[in-house]
């Protein structure tokens, strides 16, 4: 068991000394010494307050076995602390020198197919193999005594964007292992994986191996399982670090960043092993609903978080260099994506990196100093995203009172990946991702919940997709429906158990009180037409479904399954129970999702539509109106407010300009 848990407050102390945090990856190692000293003022010019320092430094912190170079690092946090910006500093374990792969071929990972991979990149590490952690604790314990008690030491961050796979014999040791403590005994991983199923029992955990590439298709459960495993195994090499850095004395916040719907690790069961949730985030500027998909990742950091506020550890100030076809942002855009992180629940914004780099795999990425210096659009909008940020120090430390839930769970998206399903194409976070945009059009924000937690508070509850529900999750939903909320639950939920084993009968077996409906039978479909909602189809998957009870709102006008049911509405207590028995379009989607949110409160009062591209999210006592459209906007609002970013009182309407956004607050003297 790990020795420590999370403490909020050790961010918290931070945000109320600094305000907004601000500042990025620094990487002083990639260049000459004579270069800091600029680097430093820049910093100081931008309102830079916090830099990371040492992410990807393993190999020049030790150049060859046992070796320590810390005068670099001395030097480099003197300058930064005497120049007043503080540092978040990092174990440089996500990144291993060449010599220790060459040296131990057993600490690099191994591929699906068998093939170990070689160092020249980056995350060349098995997270099982005990002789990289091994090293890997002892750079971070020397590390920690070293600079455990600095003055410019303000947070820790340990690994970077943790994720490695590995399917080789280390793993095959630690996930037999990790089975044993799961399970107790192989009668009872049998039972779970259901072995009887082509001839798959086991008579040892030593006959188990990592699902490799096999000739046909993995047992489902089995591949689950290594999921489960994989995050674990992350976690352990996580926490093993973080705990010799409190070893050493260190009481700064400790935390990593995560990569929003990451799938090769469960943020649920790390949550409570961070100080602060940080993420990276990298939304596409050419997606016309990036905005609305970039909140919903934000809304699940402030949910992993139990609504405290979090750290948007990496983001990029312009182009990224990773993707087919990399547009660059614009300053303003850049500015109104810091802003739209603050204003759902961030007290840190951050980049990768603060220099852009002359060299290596990222030498396209863009920087907050880019290749042509401070004589630039991109630096001027840094100083600007510097300044903004300093006057939202009120915000610092406010929650955001979300009143919808969405039910998300790892295992279970997990668990709904797998292949030989009735089509492959129903994706879990792909369809909370098209749910949700219905509620950032209306100004809804979102708290990301377990299933099985009580939900009963919600007014509106949303379960887009849950492949997996156990009789707690069905529960709470029951209860949050006697107790008035809307409900609604998408296609394709409550197919099986933890195990990914089918839950028989009439389905969703746990669910068919609840709903007032019942089915037999999921099909794939093509695109079907619906009755019940203007020019409504249907597409993808498909129930065959029967009312047992509840009022049929849209039947199928076409198809194998013509004349059935395909939404329903079932009254329950004093709310109401929705099911959408297929996958509809977006606008029967937003129609249905309309009505079980008409009565929700907005963050505009007397505002339920919001103008086209307008993101309006309220937290504390701030209205955060941002415009990611291309036309300005007015927008109503209550007069007499201040505008934190220009000072200015408003009237009864505001205006809001193409990439701008206004911060709405009552003035103080009132």
């Amino acid at each position: 068991m790990s020795s420590t848990t999370r403490d909020p407050a050790r961010f918290a102390a931070l945000t109320a000394e600094l305000g907004i945090c601000f500042g990025g990856d620094y990487n002083p190692e990639q260049w000459p010494r004579e270069v800091w000293a600029e680097d430093v003022a820049l910093m100081r010019a931008a309102g830079v307050n916090l830099v990371t320092v040492g992410v990807f430094s393993w190999a020049v912190i030790e150049p060859e076995p046992g070796a320590r170079e810390f005068g670099w690092l001395d030097e480099i946090l003197g300058l930064l602390h005497d120049a007043g910006i503080s540092v978040d500093l990092a174990t440089p374990t996500a990144s291993p020198p060449p010599w220790l792969g060459a040296q131990h071929p057993d600490t690099l990972p191994v591929d699906r197919d068998g093939v170990r991979l070689v160092p020249g990149s980056r995350n060349q590490f098995t997270p099982a193999s005990r002789v990289y952690r091994e090293h890997a604790l002892a750079i971070t314990r020397d590390l920690a005594a070293r600079y455990a008690q600095h003055p410019a030491v303000r947070m820790w961050h340990v690994g970077n964007e943790y994720g490695q796979l590995d399917y080789g014999p280390e793993a095959e040791r630690e996930f037999r292992l990790w089975l044993r403590a799961r399970y107790g005994t192989i009668e009872t991983l049998n039972e779970a994986w259901g072995t009887t199923f082509w001839s798959q029992h086991y008579s040892d955990f030593d006959e188990i191996t990592p699902p490799r590439r096999m000739p046909y298709v993995v047992n489902p459960t089995q591949a689950v399982d290594f999921r489960r495993y994989t995050s674990d195994q992350l976690r352990a090499c996580y926490r093993e670090l973080r705990d010799a850095i409190r070893a050493a004395g260190a009481t700064q916040p400790i935390t990593t960043n995560f990569m929003g719907f990451f799938p090769h690790a469960d943020y649920r069961s790390w949550a409570d092993d961070v100080d602060v949730i940080a993420d990276d985030q990298y939304p596409d500027p050419a997606s016309p609903t990036s905005p609305a998909d970039i909140a919903l990742v934000q809304d699940l950091m402030r949910s992993l978080g139990g609504g405290r506020p979090w750290l948007l550890m990496e983001q990029a100030v312009s182009a990224v260099s990773w993707r087919p076809h990399n547009p660059p942002k614009s300053p303003a855009r850049a500015r109104l994506d810091s802003l739209q992180a603050v204003a759902r629940g961030a007290d840190g914004i951050c980049f990768f990196q603060w220099r852009q780099s002359r060299a290596g795999a990222e030498r396209f990425h863009s920087a907050m100093l880019p290749h042509a210096g401070a004589d630039t659009e991109v630096f001027r909008g840094v100083v600007r995203q510097g300044a903004d940020l300093a006057r939202l120090r009120p915000v610092v430390g406010a929650r955001i009172d979300a009143p919808v839930a969405i039910v998300f769970d790892w295992a279970s998206w997990w668990a709904s990946s797998e292949p030989a399903l009735p089509t492959e194409r129903h994706d879990t976070v792909a369809e909370i991702t098209r749910w949700y945009r219905a509620l950032w059009r209306r100004g809804l924000a979102a708290d990301l919940v377990a299933p099985g937690a009580d939900v009963s508070a919600y007014p509106l509850v949303l379960v887009p997709h849950a492949y997996v529900i156990e009789p707690d999750a069905a529960a709470a939903l029951t209860a949050a429906a006697n107790a008035g909320a809307q409900v609604v639950i998408g296609t394709f939920s409550g197919v099986s158990d933890d195990n990914g084993h089918v839950r028989t009968g009439r389905s969703p077996a746990l669910l068919r009180e609840l709903i007032g409906a019942s089915g037999e039978e999921w099909c794939a479909i093509g695109d079907v037409r619906l009755d019940g909602y203007s020019d409504a189809t249907a597409s993808t998957l498909g129930e065959r479904l029967r009312s047992d009870g509840a009022e049929v709102r849209a039947t199928y006008a076409s198809g194998p399954l013509a004349g059935l049911p395909a939404v329903t509405r079932n009254a329950r207590g004093t709310g109401a129970a929705w099911y959408l028995g297929a996958v509809v379009d977006d606008v029967t989607l937003d129609a249905v999702l309309g009505e079980a949110a008409a009565s929700l409160p907005r963050p505009v009062p007397g505002v339920s539509t919001l103008p086209t591209g307008v993101e309006a999210v309220r937290r504390g006592d701030a209205l955060f109106l941002l415009n990611h459209g291309e036309q300005a906007v007015q927008v109503p609002v209550p007069p007499g407010l201040v505008d934190l970013l220009t000072g200015e009182e408003t009237e009864s309407v505001v205006a809001v300009a193409p990439d701008d956004a206004r911060v709405l607050i009552e003035r103080q003297d009132r």
